[in-house]
Formats: structure tokens, C-alpha cells, sequence
């Protein structure tokens, strides 16, 4: 180190030092949690397309056996024109939605959220599959051919059955190759994710260990010297003031010469005059006492005897010149005496009439110090209260995110038991039919088409519970009105949806969503917690103003709890608290009436914005 640079103080030395290592030890442990993050999401969302190829693989089984099924009703259907064009219209939509899915499986879809497939093991499944999926397309589509002539011919419409009977069974053991493909591919990026966390974790407990050993450990060391240095210097501390004792005892006698000044004033009162030039004539003891200066000290300016503070010198100077003419001055300034103490002194200053042409000024002051250091504390306190609230915002943000994650898994709960399960039921009954054994082919037929109906039921409603297209392309009041069929259909339900505007008007995207948002969450706790068998929206826009009105005839509940902050995700709990922080985030307004027994009623309203409003015309 260089000799003419100044050394910091220990203080700020040892303070640097700590700083620095902990900056180093916390920023890599935040790497090790971001990179875990950036892991963790990017399987999530490998994962959600996974699932949808799966999905979309299983439903190719089920459209093939649909198409051998409805081209079977179309031999063993009368000739009837009409019952003809009704099986040949399902098995042209089935052969649709077969082929789109077979090509989105190998080379992506965005429409179906398929990517394209890179995997060798699973394009090699797709090639040996090509033959019979052709040879059945064909065959599909030689049958529509046949079916769109005036006479059925019987025989060549068997011959295209036989090549679909011929290829179906191969093509389902094929896609089942495929399915589990898939899934293998699944867990194996599962697996590869868990060792990649185990290693951030043994990169995150290594920094720990480092971090004791060459952080805390010589810390430790530090700090015990720098205590040994702080004894130490209070020891010379200690021995400067007796010399200071001794050196004030010996000046005592000086101070006799003031007992002549009125010793009420002296000691009461903090006052000082002062010549032309700003030498002192006199300054009470109690003022001395504040600055903390002897008698013999005052051979200097009075602007340097009120304060060491050099700029404070300085403007007191100025001050003290401006007050030469018949005005009295007040200011509230800041002082800093030699021994480094603050103080704050409300100063009046007023012109003397001189006579002997000694004093010049007269200053009165009195200590504000306590009024000052009160309103800063008013200020600090101020500012907690503020940081409180940013907390208590924190904690909020928290449980949205908590909130969240239990959606998500409950949306993986609903796919993996509901839909996940249907699927597996579907494969199984479908695998065990016995074409030779016509009566429980038809039950089980007849079982799976219920099966089949709940499977769709069911996505849904899973798929529903997500953005609705309707939302960003048309606005707020068809996705409203979609939203209300939907649900009508999938619960079995009384919804119904009154539109009072005149024209379909768009708002801000953040605001429709975020009231969408709190309408689908209104309508479902209606449903799920206040078992309502009806439920009416009213929505209308007046006077710049969106209001959507929820009402229902449930059992109700009651809202003395909308008073109180949810603690966890129970019923009635963190839903109202989404729903608020939702339209408060919007600017929005929140209104909840419930009576237990008689319903409920939700009221939002949002006042949208000039940009809006000429957009909405």
C-alpha cells in the first residue's frame, strides 16, 4: 500500500472486508438457485408438450377403431341414402382428424401444440408404421368413394373393410411402441433433471462449507483482534481524559471573573453579543456549557465559536453581516461543536443601539434540538410503516405465487387422475374386445362410447379452466358468454348470461383477463362451495364504466371474513383474496354481499381509460 495514501479506518476496513466475502458466498449460492429455477421451469414446460404428445398418440388408437367401427355400420346399414350420408359424414371427420393428428405427430402442429419429432427411435416407430397407416387411409377413402355412389357395392366395400381389419391391429400394437416411446423419453428427462438438481445441490453445500472455512472462520479471527484494538484505545481513551480533568481544574479559576453577570440569565438563557467585526463581548454559561467551549476560548469570531462546521461558519458570517440595519432576523440553523455534537438553535438576531460602539448584535437562541430529532423520528417512523406495507405486499405476492402453484397442481391432479385414468380404462376395454363374441363386444362397445363421453367431459373442462381463444380474439363478453355455455353443459347447471350493451366493446387485454379471471372465479366457488343450482352474470358498460354482476342462489356465507386476511388456501380464504388483489391491480372495484342461506352477490366495477374509451367507439 502506498505510503501517501490515507489507510481507511478500522470500521470501514473491516466492514469492506465482511461485505466483500459475503457478496461472493450469497451470489453463489443465488446462482445455483436461478440455475435450479431455469431447470425445474424448462422441464415443466418439456413436460407439458410431452403430455400433449401422449395424449393426442393414445387418441390415435381410438380414432383408428373408430374409423374400422363406423365403416362397419356403413356394410351392415340398409341402403337408406339418409343413413348412409350420416355414417359416411363421421367417417370422413374421423379420417380427418386421424391423418391431421398422424402427420402433426411427426411433424408438428401449432394449431394441435404438437412440435416436430426428433427423436431416431420414435421417427424409425413412425416409418414401420407408414404401411398400414397408408394402406388404412386408403382404404378409408376408397370407402367414402363407394359410399358417395347411389348403389352401394357391397363386395368392394368389404374388400376395403378386410384391408382396414387387415392393418388395425398392427397399427395399434405399432402406436403402443409409440406411446410407450414417448413415455420413456419422459422419465428419462425426469432422471436427467433430478441428477443435474443433485449436483447444483452439492455445488450450493460446498459453497456453505467454503464459505465457513474461509469466510466466517477468519471473520471470527477478525473481530476478536479488532476487539483487543477497541480495549486498547479505550484505555488511551481513559488516560487522554484525566489529562483533559486535570488541564479544565487548572482553568476554574478563570471562570470567577463571570460571577459579576446576572446569574439567573447566565445560567438560564442562551444569548451572545457581539462588536462589528464578530468578535464576542460576552456569552452566557449556559450557551458555553451547549458548545461545549471555555471562557479563554473566546478569542475567536463568533461564527467560528458557534460551530467548527466550516460551511456553517461561513453562512453564519453572512448572516451575521446582513443584520447590520433596525430588523430582526430569526433562523433555525445546525451547529456542530468542537467535540462534534449536533445541535439545532432557533437564532434571533437584533441590531443593538450603539453607544460605546462595542457591541454591535445581540443573539438569542433556544435549543430546538429535541423538536428537530422528534420530527425525524416522525419521518423514520413514517418510513417504517411504509416498508411495512411493502412487506405485508410481499407476503401478499407470496401467497399469489403459492396460490398458483396449487392451481397448476391441481390442473396435473385433474389430467392425471381423471383424464389419465379414463384413457387407461379406454385402452384396457378396447384391447380386450373379442370380435367372435358379439354380445359383450356390444356391451363393451356401449361401455366404452360412456367411457368416451366422460373422456371428452372431462378435457373439457381441464382445458377450460385455462385462457379462453374467445378472450384475446373477441373480448370480454363473448368469452363471457362461452364461459357460462360451457359450464351449463359440464355441470348440469343453471347459468345464464345477460348482456345489456348494444355492441361487443373492447378493453385493455390486462383488464379483460384480469376480470375474466375473477368471474370464472366467482361462478366456480358459486358451484363448487355455495352448491348453487342457479347463477345469473349481468354484464353492462355505462357512462365509461364496466360493471359485471354475479348472482346466485346458494347456501351463501359469511362475510365477516372478507375483513380478515387469509392465512392459507382454504375455502373461502385465498379465492376472495385473489379476486380483490386481481381488480385492485386493474384499479378496479370489488364488491361482495353475502347472506348465509340466501346466496351471494359479486360486483366489479372498472372505470376504463380515455385510450379505451376511443377505442371502444
Amino acid at each position: 500500500m502506498p505510503k501517501d495514501k490515507k489507510k481507511l479506518p478500522l470500521d470501514s476496513e473491516t466492514f469492506l472486508s465482511i461485505r466483500k466475502w459475503y457478496l461472493l458466498a450469497l451470489a453463489g449460492i443465488a446462482v445455483t438457485i436461478i440455475v435450479a429455477q431455469i431447470l425445474i421451469q424448462f422441464h415443466l414446460n418439456t413436460q407439458l408438450s410431452d403430455s400433449r404428445v401422449i395424449n393426442l398418440a393414445g387418441r390415435q388408437r381410438a380414432n383408428s377403431q373408430k374409423l374400422v367401427k363406423e365403416a362397419l355400420l356403413l356394410k351392415e346399414m340398409p341402403t337408406s341414402n339418409e343413413k348412409r350420408s350420416l355414417i359416411t359424414s363421421e367417417i370422413k371427420k374421423t379420417l380427418t382428424v386421424w391423418k391431421a393428428s398422424q402427420e402433426g405427430l411427426q411433424a408438428g402442429d401449432a394449431e394441435l401444440g404438437l412440435p416436430p419429432e426428433r427423436d431416431k427411435n420414435i421417427i424409425a416407430h413412425f416409418h414401420e408404421i407408414e404401411p398400414h397407416y397408408s394402406a388404412m387411409a386408403k382404404a378409408a377413402e376408397n370407402i367414402l368413394r363407394l359410399a358417395a355412389k347411389d348403389s352401394l357395392a357391397k363386395e368392394a366395400l368389404g374388400k376395403e373393410i378386410s384391408v382396414l381389419l387387415k392393418n388395425e391391429r398392427s397399427f395399434l400394437r405399432l402406436m403402443d411402441t409409440i406411446v410407450n416411446a414417448y413415455d420413456q423419453n419422459s422419465k428419462e428427462k425426469l432422471q436427467n433433471l433430478k441428477r443435474k438438481e443433485l449436483l447444483l445441490l452439492a455445488f450450493s453445500l460446498l459453497i456453505l462449507v467454503l464459505e465457513i472455512g474461509f469466510v466466517f472462520r477468519p471473520l471470527s479471527i477478525q473481530i476478536r483482534k479488532t476487539i483487543a484494538q477497541l480495549v486498547q484505545n479505550q484505555a488511551n481513551s481513559e488516560a487522554r481524559a484525566k489529562e483533559i480533568e486535570q488541564l479544565y481544574a487548572e482553568k476554574e479559576k478563570s471562570l470567577q471573573e463571570l460571577q459579576e453577570l446576572n446569574f439567573v440569565i447566565d445560567n438560564a438563557a442562551l444569548f451572545a453579543s457581539a462588536r462589528s467585526d464578530g468578535s464576542v463581548v460576552f456569552i452566557s454559561k449556559k450557551f458555553l456549557n451547549l458548545l461545549g467551549i471555555d471562557q479563554n476560548e473566546l478569542n475567536k469570531p463568533l461564527s467560528e465559536i458557534l460551530t467548527a462546521d466550516i460551511g456553517q461558519q461561513a453562512y453564519l458570517r453572512e448572516v451575521l453581516k446582513s443584520n447590520r440595519k433596525n430588523v430582526i432576523r430569526s433562523e433555525e440553523i445546525k451547529i456542530t461543536t468542537v467535540k462534534g455534537a449536533h445541535f439545532w438553535l432557533d437564532m434571533s438576531i437584533v441590531p443593538m443601539h450603539q453607544s460605546s460602539r462595542q457591541q454591535s448584535i445581540l443573539i438569542l437562541c433556544s435549543d430546538i434540538t429535541e423538536r428537530k430529532e422528534n420530527s425525524i423520528k416522525v419521518e423514520q417512523l413514517t418510513q417504517q410503516n411504509f416498508e411495512a406495507r411493502m412487506l405485508q405486499k410481499k407476503v401478499q405476492a407470496s401467497q399469489i405465487v403459492e396460490g398458483q402453484e396449487e392451481e397448476r397442481k391441481r390442473i396435473a391432479k385433474d389430467i392425471h387422475d381423471g383424464i389419465g385414468q379414463m384413457l387407461t380404462a379406454l385402452k384396457f376395454n378396447i384391447e380386450s374386445i373379442d370380435p367372435e363374441n358379439k354380445e359383450k363386444t356390444v356391451e363393451k362397445i356401449a361401455y366404452l362410447k360412456s367411457l368416451t363421453s366422460d373422456l371428452i367431459k372431462g378435457v373439457r373442462t381441464a382445458t377450460f379452466n385455462l385462457t379462453p381463444p374467445e378472450l384475446d380474439d373477441h373480448g370480454i363478453f363473448p368469452a363471457l358468454h362461452k364461459m357460462t355455455v360451457e359450464l351449463s353443459k359440464l355441470t348440469g347447471k343453471t347459468i345464464l348470461f345477460d348482456n345489456k350493451t348494444d355492441d361487443n366493446i373492447r378493453f385493455d387485454s390486462l383488464a379483460e383477463t384480469n376480470v375474466y379471471r375473477v368471474v370464472q372465479e366467482a361462478v366456480n366457488n358459486a358451484i363448487k362451495y355455495a352448491e348453487a343450482n342457479y347463477i345469473l352474470i349481468t354484464i353492462n358498460y355505462k357512462d365509461h364504466i364496466l360493471s359485471v354482476v354475479i348472482d346466485d342462489d346458494g347456501k351463501g356465507f359469511d362475510d365477516s371474513i372478507l375483513n380478515t386476511p387469509p392465512q392459507n388456501n382454504s375455502e373461502g380464504g385465498m379465492g376472495l383474496f385473489f379476486m380483490k388483489e386481481r381488480i385492485d391491480y386493474i384499479n378496479g372495484r370489488l364488491f361482495i354481499n353475502s347472506i348465509p342461506g340466501e346466496g351471494t352477490r359479486v360486483t366489479i366495477n372498472y372505470k376504463t381509460k380515455k385510450e379505451e374509451d376511443h377505442g371502444a367507439e
